[in-house]
């Protein structure tokens, strides 16, 4: 081989040594890049082998950081099915931000729970600690995807949406804002460590989750602590958040007549502003049941579905509004 030929494939070869350490760079050392898609990641944490599904969206790059949506599944759910589920990774795509979807622990590795406090089933049980499992997903989401830590937020169903209310009291240090969809605060707390901007979905039909409160059609077999009324958990919210008494409320929104919405409504109430910049935004829905808004798929267990409004498409716009303030940054 000639000496210029050897000569270039040595200039190649350091070429993409220094691309490759460029990439470990900007995503951490110890874990492979992940590129756009969806990938499985095996972690593990508190003496357990841990998981959850990240959609990549196409904007990613070694350049720019993106923000990052935690999405819990709900009980006797997995991390697969709430990514087809709440359709969320089109949104993902569209906008740009990382969709991340945990997984909970059970028995087996489909039927799984979050201990958000006083529900649910396994998880709460055995006392899984899934707030510190959570601070460790995102540490290990920083080695794999350039992120941008001041803007992570939390969602999710049901019990997913539990979880996400004790993030938000218990990892207000980590996380910028929540939206939990037919969930409830299940966890005794006196609030967050500073405001904590909140939008809740929420249907006066959910028979799982009722909005008045108290046990669900499971009753106490799900959960050992009574539902809280919504009405309820927005005056302690607000009391967390500083926000005023009074809600301005938006125009009810219907389901075409004909259509499968023609029963469904949808209503916004909006609480601010609120300290520090905060503010607390209740989609008070009827007709629909245990659902997620939006969604493409019908779970008729869970009672009607509704496209009157997007889960999706709401909480991003409320999410992009917020940040970690600068000395709450990890």
């Amino acid at each position: 081989m000639p000496a210029s030929a050897s000569i270039e494939r040595v200039r190649k070869v350091f070429s993409l040594l220094a691309f490759a350490t460029l990439a470990a760079a900007r995503t951490g050392a110890g874990a492979a890049a992940l590129g756009p898609g969806s990938h499985r990641v095996d972690i593990q944490y508190g003496g357990l082998a841990r998981s959850y599904v990240v959609h990549v969206p196409p904007q990613a790059s070694s350049a720019h950081t993106l923000p990052v949506i935690l999405n819990f599944h709900g009980a006797g759910s997995n991390a697969e099915q709430e990514e087809r589920y709440s359709g969320m990774d089109a949104t993902a795509d569209r906008d740009g931000f990382v969709a991340v979807y945990p997984n909970g622990t059970g028995r087996g590795t489909r039927a799984l729970t979050w201990n958000a406090g006083g529900c649910c089933g396994y998880a709460e049980r055995n006392k899984i600690d899934d707030v510190g499992f959570t601070k460790a997903l995102l540490d290990d989401l920083a080695s794999r995807v350039h992120i941008d830590r001041t803007r992570v937020y939390a969602t999710g169903i049901s019990n997913g949406g539990m979880m996400a209310f004790r993030l938000g009291v218990e990892a207000s240090d980590r996380i910028a804002a929540i939206a939990p969809v037919e969930g409830a605060l299940m966890v005794e707390t006196s609030g967050p460590a500073r405001p904590m901007p909140l939008m809740l979905f929420k249907s006066v039909d959910d028979r799982y989750v009722p909005y008045g409160g108290r046990f669900g059609r499971l009753g106490r077999i799900a959960h050992v602590t009574p539902y809280p009324p919504v009405d309820e958990e927005i005056a302690r919210w607000r009391g967390f958040d500083g926000c005023p008494a009074a809600a301005q409320v938006g125009p009810e929104l219907k389901g075409a007549p004909g259509s499968p919405d023609a029963d469904n409504s949808a209503t916004r109430y909006e609480w601010g502003p609120c300290a520090s910049g905060s503010e607390i935004m209740l989609w008070k829905l009827a007709g629909s049941g245990h659902v997620w808004p939006g969604t493409m798929h019908s779970v008729s267990w869970l009672g009607r579905s509704t496209q009157v409004i997007s889960a999706n498409d709401q909480m991003w716009q409320f999410f992009r509004s917020f940040s970690l303030p600068s000395d709450k940054r990890p």
